[in-house]
């Protein structure tokens, strides 16, 4: 995608952190923006992935003018962390919002989710549970970062940790690293009469991902290499 910004200010109240910027980033063409703390650096990016708009000026993708986020556009934050200026409904809502669904709609599924956080939402029994896939932000984050420089062309990396877990067990150790119920475990018959299809799918049809490209090819090496190990941090 072609990058184009012409004449862009953004103002922060009486605080005037870019002015006049014109510059057009070819599609491929790799950039460093370089400058002191609070120059305008991440400002910038916001502009091109419209989660901010300029105070005047323009910014355009492809000869588009941004108006908002879009799925072609991918910022990487420099913390993985949520949005300290929205509450926790506002930032569950807000993905969904970049899919274009409206804001009552949105917020209503974001509290329909976190309640269910908070409703001991049961696991599958041993017999029937299924194997799932983890990474840690910080991991995924430095996976993101080596395959731009060492990823081969069309190449499918999976990035997973090395955990060999099942779901109810994930849950279970969560539980226990933090002093909380475990949930209830229950038959798969069961199960299907107390949630949602899109859940009771979610929970039939993950499978173990290898990660052996993330090492062979990447060269990567998790800062936590499973679930245990997290765990361990926050116990």
């Amino acid at each position: 995608m072609k990058l184009s910004f012409n004449n862009v200010a953004k103002h922060f109240g009486d605080l005037h952190v870019i002015e006049e910027f014109t510059r057009e980033i070819a599609s491929g063409e790799l950039v460093a923006l370089v400058g002191p703390s609070g120059c305008g650096k991440s400002t910038l990016l916001h502009m091109a992935a419209g989660l901010e708009k300029p105070s005047s000026g323009s910014v355009a993708g492809d000869g588009q003018t941004i108006r908002g986020p879009h799925p072609e556009r991918t910022l990487m934050f420099q913390e993985n962390a949520l949005y300290p200026w929205l509450t926790l409904e506002q930032n569950v809502a807000l993905a969904l919002e970049f899919q274009k669904v409206d804001k009552k709609s949105a917020a209503a599924q974001a509290r329909a989710w976190l309640a269910k956080v908070n409703l001991g939402t049961p696991a599958l029994s041993a017999e029937d549970d299924v194997y799932t896939n983890h990474i840690h932000a910080d991991d995924l984050a430095a996976i993101a970062v080596r395959a731009i420089d060492q990823a081969r062309p069309l190449r499918v990396y999976h990035a997973v940790d090395d955990s060999d877990m099942k779901m109810g067990d994930y849950f279970d150790a969560v539980a226990r690293t933090f002093n909380l119920p475990a949930p209830p475990r229950l038959p798969r018959a069961e199960l299907q009469q107390q949630v949602t299809p899109m859940m009771l799918s979610f929970m039939s049809e993950s499978r173990r991902l290898r990660n052996d490209r993330l090492r062979n090819e990447l060269g990567v090496r998790l800062r936590y290499p499973d679930v245990a190990t997290l765990l361990k941090t926050l116990s």
